[in-house]
């Protein structure tokens, strides 16, 4: 029964840089104005003064981070912050949080089905050379039923495959390389071996991983331990005939020696994220042949986004009635403040916009 507009609990609803349209339906809008008293639920970001003014009472904040500074000891009965974004904002107190009960939600899994579906489609691209023959297409280039000797590609299908790190995205890709019959290898050193074979993958250490990959799946989370985990050193271990497919972040790899290796011909890469972005129009690697290149839209589905609202509603109906959320993921101690933010996207309709 939908409870009386007096006995709802007060939520702030602030997500910009999402606006609420884009992330929640109609549906959606409806059910979240029926469960809790929205505050200020509006696309341009709640002013500061009126965000602490609210504080208190609050049951929950919905936000893309955190840029409200330290007033969470105003926030007397506070028991969820939602983020709208995929990762975890580092200016949030894990520590206090966890002290206060007061549970840290991201919306990672809301992406995690889309860029696993474009992190195969890059693979793809690259394995089956789809992007240089459309381009041989459109110039009259193209060599109709060429030679098998003079093909460089090859098929997914029973090919051995590794994950640098095996998270949300990582599981939704597992289950779409089902069909492939691939031989499937994860390095994580945040699961245990017995975690990662539970998935379905075989934990690999990460030199053997390189080494041994037709198609590596970079996926790990930027961390203040993983910067440029893949480095020149470790990136020329990578088999020639290889791909790599860069879907998390780049704070993971040495980019520039990427960039000189895929230049180099060494191996092909299919890459969505950069160190900077929008990437400088004379980056080198935009002029890469052996590179698949996105700009940094694999999650960017009309249906990801919507799935951020229908899982933040979801979260917040089980809070009010007292139970664990469960549709977004929870910040874990002993991690989300190992988490870090590399990337910051400026967009015309939006400004500055964290990643």
């Amino acid at each position: 029964m939908t409870a009386l507009a007096h006995e709802r609990r007060k939520v702030i609803v602030d997500p910009h840089f999402r606006g609420m349209s884009e992330i929640f339906s109609g549906v959606d809008a409806e059910r979240l104005a029926e469960l809790v008293n929205v505050v200020w639920g509006r696309d341009d970001p709640m002013p500061l003064d009126e965000f602490e003014a609210a504080l208190p009472g609050t049951l929950a904040v919905v936000s893309s981070g955190w840029r409200y500074g330290p007033v969470l000891d105003r926030a007397d009965e506070l028991r969820a912050i939602l983020t709208v974004g995929g990762g975890w904002p580092p200016e949030i107190d894990y520590a206090y949080c966890e002290q206060r009960g007061i549970r840290v939600l991201s919306a990672g899994p809301a992406f995690a089905a889309a860029v696993a579906e474009m992190a195969l489609a890059l693979a793809l691209a690259c394995s089956r050379d789809l992007v240089a023959e459309d381009r041989a297409m459109r110039a009259g280039d193209e060599r109709f039923l060429s030679n098998a000797d003079t093909l460089d590609t090859f098929l997914l299908f029973r090919k051995r495959v590794g994950f640098v790190g095996f998270g949300n995205i990582g599981r939704q890709l597992r289950r779409l390389l089902e069909p492939f019959a691939c031989q499937l290898h994860a390095y994580d050193p945040w699961l245990t071996d017995a975690s990662l074979r539970d998935e379905g993958v075989e934990p690999t250490a990460l030199i053997e991983l390189l080494e041994t990959s037709r198609v590596l799946f970079v996926l790990a989370s930027p961390t203040s331990e993983n910067e440029a985990l893949l480095s020149r050193e470790l990136l020329e271990l990578v088999p020639a005939d290889a791909v790599l497919v860069l879907a998390s972040r780049a704070h993971v790899v040495d980019f520039e020696a990427l960039t000189e290796l895929v230049l180099a011909g060494r191996f092909q890469a299919a890459i969505d994220v950069y160190p900077s972005e929008p990437l400088a129009a004379a980056h080198p690697i935009r002029g890469a042949s052996g590179a698949v290149l996105s700009p940094h839209r694999a999650g960017l589905t009309k249906e990801a986004l919507r799935e951020i609202g229908t899982r933040v509603v979801d979260d917040l109906d089980a809070i009010v009635k007292g139970l664990p959320p469960r549709r977004l993921q929870v910040a874990e101690p002993e991690l989300a403040s190992r988490y870090v933010r590399t990337t910051t996207l400026t967009t015309p309709r939006t400004g500055a916009v964290p990643t």
